[in-house]
């Protein structure tokens, strides 16, 4: 297994910045980011499509070249915020059709893609898994033209029973799971028992730990706020034993979203302490 960074650890530093976050003094670039990630010595990135300044096919294949570079390994992630919108959405359907042409000029072979989101949780579930199955069997057929695998994250908005429906209802080698361990656990969704179904069917993995957050509404998003792996909730050692025993090869990208604020909104000590733990875990 290898370890990266998403890009979306440095979210406030690329523009986006929550309500409840403070603007950070200073910005990046794609390029700042594969570099640092460089300096952490990980293996490769995934790099979130909607932080990319530019989709030309110049531009990502520069950007390819860089990663060759440094032999990193990389994941192309579309569907920030909010995906398809639980099938919903058909222009967004089209941009991520579109979306294999960026991911083959970066040179990835996986693409992360967001079926729906925590906006779309209390809606009802059965007529978006419907929806997406629809949507995801027409997206395969481009996908293996492509030959880039489509990994669906669990975005706050699926349980992994509902996960395992709606790969069951494509039932194609090209549609898989980016699972993110600390997105089934904002859904009180037992990981370990997620990971149990889904094991053999990860194209890529968020590695997240979380802390609860004293002073947040309970059904807030950040309730479970993000802190360095191995100082939460989540127990990614077990998580990373049950992908390994599944022969899982791809990238265990860590993922911050919402820093707890006992770390101080210093998201880079955050992410270089999760690397280190997460090197420790995959060498054990």
């Amino acid at each position: 297994m290898k370890v990266g960074i998403d890009s979306y650890c440095y979210h406030r530093f690329f523009g986006e910045v929550y309500p409840q976050q403070r603007r950070p003094d200073r910005t990046m670039t794609v390029e700042d980011f594969i570099r640092r990630a460089q300096e952490l010595g990980v293996d490769g990135v995934s790099l979130e499509s909607c932080f990319l300044p530019s989709r030309d096919p110049g531009y990502l294949r520069d950007l390819g070249q860089m990663l060759d570079s440094r032999g990193m390994e990389r994941v192309y992630a579309w569907g920030h915020p909010d995906g398809l919108e639980g099938g919903a959405n058909t222009q967004a359907y089209e941009e991520m059709i579109g979306s294999f042409e960026s991911a083959r000029a970066i040179g990835a072979k996986v693409m992360r893609v967001v079926g729906s989101s925590l906006r779309f949780r209390d809606q009802p579930h059965a007529p978006q898994l419907e929806r997406l199955a629809r949507m995801f069997r027409d997206a395969v057929r481009i996908a293996a033209d492509y030959g880039i695998r489509m990994a669906v994250e669990n975005h706050i908005d699926f349980t992994s029973s509902e996960m395992v429906q709606l790969l069951d209802a494509v039932d194609s080698v090209y549609l898989g799971i980016n699972f993110d361990t600390g997105n089934f656990v904002r859904l009180l969704d037992d990981p370990i028992q997620g990971m149990d179904k889904l094991a053999e069917r990860v194209y890529a993995a968020h590695i997240k730990d979380l802390k609860i957050q004293r002073g947040v509404p309970a059904n807030e998003w950040y309730f479970f706020s993000s802190v360095p792996i191995g100082d939460g909730v989540v127990d990614n050692s077990k998580l990373a034993g049950k992908l390994a025993k599944a022969g899982f090869d791809g990238l265990l990208a860590v993922e911050i979203d919402f820093l707890h604020p006992d770390y101080n909104d210093d998201e880079d000590a955050a992410v270089k302490r999760s690397v280190t733990e997460l090197q420790r875990l995959v060498s054990t």
